[in-house]
């Protein structure tokens, strides 16, 4: 059971460094440019953080080598990730990115490992590094829907004025309209008032 676990992991770690290395492609075409263009610093600040978080995990739990080396590996790609921004990036961008890695990768990181280490034993330690690390990936994988909820809802009420103009396109105003309703009514109230003449007669 233990050699099959460790399969997987090994399994699970190669993947993960194709995922880490999938935008070289991206920044290739940056140092070729010597641009960032429209590509925003944010995504590798957090993945830097994400596996900063994933190491000191694995090296605080026993026998989560496997997922130290692999975060490890990925602080690298993601440094240099970022550092190319640093780089290449207009002005403004240079400066927001690097507020943003003192404050998530340096500040963030530091805070997080002296609150655990000071406040907290061993066991209450791990979970809160899983929990935070965990957090993050759910934070992380989730931000796109931000943009995507008002899009679809969007499509769902086209959708519904497309569905309601289909059934009533053919359909006829009726006679009897609320106006017309209401007049009849005054109408046939008038009828029953007697009129002046009456009296005098």
């Amino acid at each position: 059971m233990e050699g099959l676990s460790f399969f997987v992991g090994v399994i699970g770690n190669i993947v993960s460094v194709l995922v880490f290395l999938s935008p070289i492609g991206t920044f290739w075409r940056v140092i070729k440019h010597r641009s960032t263009e429209e590509f925003e610093s944010l995504p590798y600040i957090c993945t830097l953080l994400n596996s900063s978080l994933w190491t000191y995990y694995g090296i605080t739990k026993p026998g989560e080598i496997l997922v130290a080396t692999v975060n490890g590996f990925g602080i690298v790609v993601e440094a240099v990730y970022v550092t190319l921004f640093l780089i290449y990036a207009p002005k403004g961008m240079r400066a927001k990115t690097a507020i943003l890695v003192g404050i998530l990768d340096v500040g963030l990181l530091a805070v997080a490992i002296a609150v655990t280490q000071l406040a907290m034993n061993r066991d209450v330690r791990i979970d809160a590094i899983g929990f935070m690390g965990a957090a993050l990936n759910i934070i992380m994988y989730a931000s796109p829907l931000a943009a995507m909820v008002p899009n679809g809802t969007g499509f769902i009420l086209g959708i519904a004025q497309l569905v309601l103009y289909a059934i009533y396109r053919n359909a006829k105003p009726t006679r009897n309209t609320t106006f017309d309703v209401l007049e009849e009514g005054c109408s046939q109230h008038e009828h029953l008032i007697p009129s002046s003449h009456q009296f005098i007669s």
